[in-house]
């Protein structure tokens, strides 16, 4: 099994969510092809209501804490749906890999 479809799959069993996207954002970086190190997580719920950001962080960290040894990194947006709703619906797009180049 993929580790996105891990991070799926762990996510929406322990969390009611209303959203949930993970997107494998290795092909940005300098890895391997077919690396699952990158990755960024949307997910919104009600279980955030009147949690501060770090909260949300850290439940999510929980969660995934064995897939967390074996990925470089992971963006997390955590969201009620209130805010998503005031977002309409978007999060940013992540910033492109400025480290690890190969002509460096």
């Amino acid at each position: 099994m993929s580790m996105q479809t891990t991070i799926e799959q762990k996510l929406a069993g322990e969390i009611a969510v209303d959203y949930l996207q993970v997107e494998n954002e290795s092909h940005m970086h300098n890895v391997a092809p077919g690396a699952e190190s990158h990755f960024k997580v949307t997910i919104v719920s009600n279980v955030f209501d009147e949690q501060m950001l770090i909260k949300r962080h850290r439940m999510v960290n929980r969660i995934l804490q064995q897939e967390l040894q074996q990925i470089h990194a992971l963006a997390l947006h955590t969201m009620t749906p209130q805010e998503w709703e005031a977002r309409g619906g978007l999060v940013a797009d992540s910033p492109r890999c400025r480290g690890g180049g190969k002509n460096q």
